[in-house]
């Protein structure tokens, strides 16, 4: 397929000839959310959005006009955090149609996406032209500038999160007019990951390499003693590395390792510091069916079919569950597994399965991992919000000695100014988000309450 042919295809594929008339999306009396906001919830259905309008723009021009004329407003991409960061008093404006290629410039190893496009839209796509992404989210059901405003992530010692691989945005500021920023641009690492404070991100360039392939093995029934014992041996041991625990049983239920296949690579066997290598498939879940994970039992895959745990084409993780996660510095992994491995008895009747994964330090301002790598406490919980928001606090005590940071998109509890005072760089994100948008049309009452 030639490069022109893969950009009509995936404008195709993605748009689905679906476009919003340019003068309803410009009056707020035809764009009003008649539907009524309780039918407006996120993906999991744990948050309904209390925005009175939703507008549906197809085009950075219509972008334009609507930031230009609205008042409160702001940007909501594929609905994947747990809580309020892409709610508005007033006013969301939709990247959902905003999803088309733009530009896939061979020369240069760069991909020009629109805000909107999901990961798994254009990834086997960009896969037949021969390129890749160096690395994915668990799911690749999320948006590109979603993703990157929050600092999602994926997994590896050597891998930083999704907002590492991004070269060059373009911004609609309040005023309607546009910017584009690239790492050069001494405001790039506070924008990039701005947690939709600085306007709204409608084009994101990413940087690409060529294509690979990984396979994934997986191991279950690692001891604690193993993973005390030799943590960074198993972190490192392939490009993407997951543990899944339920807490119990001195014990990690599954390890899931992704390597790639250009690079050389050993044969793992039966045994791999005491867990034992699975015989089928199997979900992070164990009591779930595999069908919508990505094919493991070391069968080689194209990167975007493997470095996620869940296919594009089906429900990612569990569904209807709630989420939390930590961020901790890599150095205190082990006493930070330990700390919570000894609350076993109060998280397990709420809890479908943790996730321990590794992210390299990177540049961002406000990213978890700014100039430290990191590990991550990811939990999927039972959709039991009570329970849940009770246990976090606790959660959060006890790995409070370690500085732990919350991922931004998903529930957390944290004092604002204990969280505040963790981020290097936040007087300076403050101030800056200030002189971009000075009158505060893009805060809401998260940014309010965790950031100003």
């Amino acid at each position: 397929m030639k490069r022109n042919d893969f950009i009509k295809k995936t404008t195709l594929v993605i748009t689905g000839g679906i476009l919003t008339s340019y003068t309803s999306c410009i009056d707020p009396k035809k764009s009003k959310n008649v539907a009524g906001i309780s039918e407006r919830k996120n993906w999991a259905g744990n948050y309904r959005y209390k925005a009175e309008n939703l507008y549906e723009p197809s085009s950075l021009e219509e972008v334009q006009q609507l930031v230009k004329q609205l008042d409160k407003q702001k940007a909501l991409g594929s609905t994947h955090c747990f809580n309020d960061i892409a709610d508005s008093p007033k006013d969301q404006i939709s990247t959902k149609k905003l999803k088309k290629v733009v530009h896939l410039d061979t020369d240069n190893k760069t991909l020009t996406v629109e805000a909107g496009a999901r990961y798994g839209d254009f990834a086997a796509l960009l896969h037949e032209q021969g390129y890749a992404l160096h690395n994915l989210a668990s799911l690749p059901h999320i948006s590109v500038a979603g993703a990157c405003a929050t600092a999602t992530h994926g997994s590896g010692v050597g891998n930083g999160n999704l907002a590492t691989q991004v070269l060059a945005v373009e911004l609609v500021k309040p005023d309607g007019s546009v910017v584009h920023l690239d790492r050069a641009h001494p405001d790039f690492y506070a924008v990039v990951v701005g947690l939709g404070a600085f306007g709204i991100i409608t084009k994101v360039t990413l940087a690409v390499e060529d294509t690979f392939d990984v396979r994934q093995d997986v191991f279950l029934d690692l001891p604690l003693e193993s993973v005390v014992s030799n943590f960074d041996e198993i972190m490192s041991s392939g490009y993407s590395v997951s543990l899944f625990t339920d807490w119990m049983n001195k014990k990690v239920s599954e390890v899931w390792i992704k390597r790639r296949t250009d690079a050389e690579i050993s044969d793992l066997g039966n045994d791999f510091y005491g867990a034992k290598a699975a015989t089928k498939n199997i979900h992070p879940i164990a009591d779930l069916s595999a069908e919508n994970c990505t094919d493991q039992m070391g069968v080689p895959g194209p990167w975007y079919d493997r470095l996620p745990h869940f296919k594009m084409g089906f429900t990612p993780s569990a569904g209807k569950e709630l989420q939390s996660e930590y961020f901790i510095p890599r150095e205190y992994a082990v006493d930070a597994l330990l700390t919570i491995e000894e609350m076993k008895d109060e998280i397990y009747p709420h809890i479908m399965i943790s996730e321990i994964r590794s992210i390299a330090a990177d540049n961002f301002w406000m990213s978890p991992c700014y100039k430290q790598d990191c590990i991550t406490l990811h939990t999927t919980w039972k959709q039991k919000p009570k329970e849940v928001l009770a246990l976090l606090p606790k959660i959060e005590a006890k790995l409070a000695p370690f500085n732990v940071k919350p991922h931004w998109g998903k529930l957390f509890t944290i004092d604002p100014l204990i969280l505040q005072g963790r981020y290097e760089k936040h007087t300076d994100f403050v101030a800056l988000a200030k002189a971009y948008d000075p009158t505060g049309k893009f805060r809401n009452g998260y940014l309010n309450k965790n950031i100003y």
